[in-house]
């Protein structure tokens, strides 16, 4: 391991000298991560929509934090199979009757026949898994992907009326004895998830069993919604299971439909063709299968709400061949979306530490509360768009953290096709002498000391801000010497006792596209 001196700050998007440290850097050679990983447990849920589909490449990339106990297909009022019995379903205000529609009940809506989108992602994470593990040995192998799929209640919009494979491995999950919380996605509807908590009510409502499993189901799951998109959780979930941990995420990185159009200057090339083209599309057999616009495929063959594949028509021209067009046409090539993968991304083990609770706030936002808006977090449209707010904008005083989150993702693309470690860039690491939760009186002085390193032995920035979304306390603090790895900061006089200050050491490397890696410090404010 070598010893260098000096660190570099960034300034107005350029690099300059600034103050001087020591710090070491790992073997450039190195594949093992030098801290210890948390993987919190999780199970995807995730309908046949062409954005839920690229969310789900970003999983994959991400699977080295993740301990993955499911991936179950589901169903939502956007998406359902049917029984194949010929019975018809109908759920009033539902896509069939909305823009002039009039095509309820059906036999299924939307959904692809033998869809396999799970099967065909994990098929082609596959294929590429040896150039992944090269980079980071914690990425599950394809077999272990495999064996976590199942097929949960996607016979009709919000039904939970009876067990699943899909509900049946979430129960078996929500019951063990593994410690920790068990994190839930629902990319799409929530009936596979309700038909697992129904079954545990109706298995122990009426034993002596049931007080002491309902408080350890309800302070286990934590669910990730990406809005409530089949109307269960507001009929049955939230009802029955008050106390479970729902977590509605708002106003982080723009992952949407339509983001683009919502996009900061800074922001906007990262959704171009031109930017797509180069750091995702190219990127090997994963990138080939991530969807853009104009790429010529389709979910469902027919569907007249996809026409994301179509290239060289207007709105109107699409329109008049019986789509409806409820987002305009973009660029060829151009950012389509990935509307569910703030369900996720606060999970991710990059310092944020945005998991052990739904008020601290990482790449995937900050929680939405009920009256946030005027909407209640049980309650959205298109996926949850309307939840997210405008995606690509960020929420009063919440830090825009898509930069930092797209060049992640697209280096991990770049792994995916790279068999040799030195041959990519790889994040760089920021850790805390001390603890990470940290008591003071106001007028206190607290001394707050990193240390930074890069594996790749690149030079990194370093830079230490207050994340003022996540505090309790109002007011800023000021901070010493916020360019170098340890600093003071000073808890102001009007602070009250039982305030948070949320402090937070930042390092980015100096690549063409910068890796930025965090360690977040809490500081309480004490009592006389």
């Amino acid at each position: 391991m070598g010893w260098k001196k000096g660190v570099l700050q960034r300034h107005s998007g350029l690099l300059a000298i600034g103050v001087v440290i020591i710090y070491s850097f790992a073997s450039c050679t190195s594949t093992m991560p030098s801290q210890e990983r948390i993987r919190p447990r999780i199970v995807v849920t995730t309908d046949p929509e062409c954005d839920d589909s690229n969310s789900l490449v970003r999983f994959l990339l991400y699977s080295t934090d993740f301990q993955v106990e499911g991936l179950i297909y589901a169903s939502s009022q956007f998406h359902w199979k049917g029984d194949g019995r010929g019975t018809k379903w109908f759920v009033e205000g539902r896509e069939y009757t909305r823009f002039g529609l009039n095509m309820g009940p059906m036999e299924s809506w939307r959904w692809p026949e033998g869809d396999s989108h799970i099967e065909d992602a994990v098929e082609v994470y596959g294929r590429v898994y040896p150039n992944l593990k090269a980079h980071d040995p914690d990425y599950p192998s394809p077999g272990e992907l495999e064996s976590k799929i199942r097929y949960g209640n996607i016979e009709f919009d919000g039904d939970i009326s009876k067990d699943s494979p899909g509900s049946d491995l979430i129960k078996s999950l929500m019951l063990d004895d593994v410690p920790g919380p068990l994190y839930i996605t629902a990319c799409g509807g929530q009936s596979t998830i309700a038909r697992a908590l129904k079954s545990i009510q109706e298995q122990y409502e009426n034993t002596p069993e049931w007080e002491s499993i309902r408080e350890k189901v309800s302070s286990k799951v934590v669910l990730l919604p990406s809005g409530d998109q089949d109307d269960v959780y507001a009929n049955y979930i939230r009802p029955n299971w008050p106390e479970i941990d729902y977590r509605q995420f708002s106003s982080g990185a723009g992952f949407g439909y339509g983001a683009q159009s919502r996009a900061t200057a800074e922001n906007a090339v990262y959704y171009t063709s031109s930017w797509m083209n180069e750091h995702i599309s190219s990127q090997g057999p994963l990138g080939a299968f991530y969807r853009v616009w104009g790429d010529g495929k389709q979910m469902v063959e027919g569907d007249i709400f996809d026409y994301f594949g179509f290239s060289g028509y207007t709105d109107d021209e699409l329109r008049e061949m019986g789509y409806i067009v409820w987002l305009p046409v973009q660029e060829k090539g151009s950012w389509l979306g990935e509307g569910d993968t703030p369900t996720f991304m606060n999970l991710l083990d990059n310092g944020l530490r945005a998991y052990e609770d739904a008020s601290y706030g990482g790449w995937g936002g900050y929680r939405l509360t009920a009256s946030a808006a005027g909407l209640s977090p049980w309650q959205g449209d298109f996926g949850g768009a309307s939840l997210q707010g405008a995606q690509g904008a960020t929420g009063p005083g919440y830090p825009d953290f898509f930069q930092e989150a797209q060049n992640d993702f697209v280096t991990r693309l770049h792994w995916s096709v790279t068999p040799e470690y030195a041959e990519a860039n790889h994040e760089p690491e920021a850790s805390i002498e001390g603890p990470l939760s940290v008591t003071a009186h106001p007028g206190e002085t607290v001394r707050l000391a990193g240390e930074v390193s890069d594996p790749d032995g690149d030079p990194v920035s370093i830079k230490w801000w207050e994340f003022q979304a996540a505090d309790s306390y109002e007011g800023e603090v000021t901070i010493a010497s916020p360019t170098s790895a340890s600093t003071d900061v000073v808890v102001p006089a009007d602070a009250e006792p039982g305030q948070t200050i949320h402090m937070i050491l930042e390092v980015t490397d100096n690549a063409p596209l910068p890796l930025t890696r965090y360690q977040r410090v809490i500081i309480t404010v004490q009592g006389e």
